[in-house]
């Protein structure tokens, strides 16, 4: 099992919002937090199986 970190918030109609945060383009929703993260495990596993075309991703670089 993979761990992958998101940021989430409640919008004004009680929906939850989110991103995976090595891709903060790409927002998804749910109705509660467990159907926010079931949809961002998804999106997870479709961006991380190949390369997309467009998809832009979050790295780090060490630098002295």
């Amino acid at each position: 099992m993979r761990k992958a970190a998101f940021t989430y918030w409640i919008a004004s109609d009680g929906k939850y919002l989110g991103y995976l945060n090595e891709f903060p383009d790409h927002w998804t929703q749910g109705d509660d937090l467990n159907d926010l993260k079931a949809h961002l495990a998804d999106l997870f596993e479709l961006f991380t199986a190949e390369d997309i075309p467009g998809i832009k991703r979050v790295a780090e670089i060490e630098v002295a």
